[in-house]
């Protein structure tokens, strides 16, 4: 049996207290302030759209799910290289004597402990709450299996959630089951595809807002030299310290319009990569693969469709689904020119930290004629605009089945090697 894994040194009785009385001040401090780092926020519920009524009428009945769940809070990846690097500048350096109030934790050094890419404590504790929600709120439906794509992270984040679920269930990966095409993480099977894609952009819009931020710690800190690299690392520590041990002094160095240029450089890269400003519109067909799945299983095409499924990947897993559905797609496509606000594709609501897509298929005795389905992103009502067709549906923020296979013809016309998934994917050599 696969062991989760978590770093030892990241455990203690001091950081757990630390942690779990931190949960709540960490959600009244972003509500407050209202920061938002893209795909490395903590874990919020989004807030309920306007006008659509949270909960199903009373003669309406779940009767299957699709759970599809990211990972939780983790640490660094490529990023950890800017955040030594910002510890290495500072231990060199010779501060000047008189510091700005939000600056004065310099003197007392700043170290980073971050591991990178594992599972932290707190995107654990996401995790297992998760599962003690989700056992909650359908309590008839069951399920013996857990799916979890292979990395440590994923798999360390579904074990979590299982122990929050409290129901006996296996967690294999997908590696276990010899899929032609893996729907959770489809972009693997796609030789085309390349995460760096949006790198360019990325760069783009990083030359244009990070140097003013540069030398106005600078003047701060004079004598210190920090780079543009150093900057970016003090960026990066502010969400990754969060993620870690829900406190970082680094947040309060950056103004708030500077925090949005971050919030906005990780939606430049991950649109770049999966979304509708991504090379030859790639993400939008790696995302057909879920979404013939979800409707395979929702229409029980093979007959042996269950009621249950609990399914963990990535943050880009929920993304190219969405973008097959054209769900976050922005009129205008996001630039490096100026943050676009608002706009459809922000990944600090959709896929922060632990995010969850649900997907429902539900019967009404009176309410709606025929099997409905709802999204649920992140604990809220995600319109399905693209299959309303009354009033009612607008108000649940529902659709019925039939329409959204209808709206789903993208998705529904491309499947697995086929010409036009070889066409944009490529052929393996």
């Amino acid at each position: 049996m696969r062991i989760p894994i978590f770093n030892l040194l990241q455990l203690s009785l001091s950081s757990l207290t630390r942690i779990f009385d931190f949960a709540p001040g960490a959600d009244s401090f972003h509500r407050k302030l209202s920061p938002r780092f893209g795909i490395l926020t903590p874990y919020h519920d989004r807030e309920s759209v306007l006008g659509v009524h949270p909960e199903l009428p009373s003669d309406c009945t779940v009767n299957q799910v699709m759970l599809l769940h990211s990972y939780g809070s983790r640490g660094p990846t490529g990023e950890q290289y800017y955040i030594q690097k910002l510890v290495e500048t500072l231990a060199d350096a010779t501060l000047p004597p008189h510091l700005p109030k939000n600056l004065r934790f310099l003197k007392n050094g700043y170290q980073s402990d971050l591991v990178p890419k594992e599972l932290t404590i707190i995107g654990g504790k996401q995790l297992f709450d998760h599962g003690v929600q989700f056992a909650l709120k359908y309590p008839t439906l069951t399920t013996d299996v857990i799916l979890s794509t292979d990395e440590d992270r994923v798999f360390d984040s579904a074990y979590n959630f299982s122990l929050g679920y409290g129901k006996p269930v296996e967690i294999l990966t997908f590696n276990d089951i010899h899929l032609p095409v893996n729907w959770v993480l489809p972009w693997e099977e796609c030789p085309n595809f390349d995460p760096n894609s949006g790198m360019k952009i990325v760069y783009e819009w990083v030359n244009k807002y990070v140097p003013p931020i540069t030398e106005r710690l600078n003047n701060l800190l004079p004598g210190v030299g920090l780079s543009n690299d150093d900057v970016m690392g003090a960026l990066y520590a502010c969400p990754y310290d969060l993620a870690a041990h829900g406190v970082s002094p680094w947040c309060g160095v950056f103004l708030p319009e500077e925090l949005k240029g971050l919030e906005y450089q990780l939606d430049l890269l991950m649109d770049g990569m999966s979304g509708h400003i991504s090379m030859h519109d790639i993400g939008p067909v790696v995302g057909t693969v879920y979404i013939n799945e979800l409707i395979g299983r929702f229409t029980n095409i093979t007959g042996e469709a269950e009621e249950l499924y609990l399914e963990f990947g990535h943050p880009l897993s929920i993304l190219v689904a969405m973008a097959a559905m054209n769900l976050n797609k922005d009129r205008i496509p996001l630039s490096s020119s100026q943050i676009h606000s608002p706009r459809k594709f922000r990944t600090s609501d959709q896929t922060p930290f632990g995010a969850w897509m649900i997907w429902e298929r539900l019967s009404c005795r009176q309410s709606f004629d025929g099997p409905q389905i709802r999204l649920l992103l992140n604990s809220a009502t995600y319109p399905l605009s693209i299959c309303q067709k009354s009033f009612k549906d607008r108000k649940y923020g529902t659709c019925s089945l039939d329409e959204f296979v209808k709206a789903n013809a993208f998705s529904t016309n491309i499947h697995f090697e086929d010409e036009t998934w070889y066409t944009v994917c490529g052929e393996d050599e």
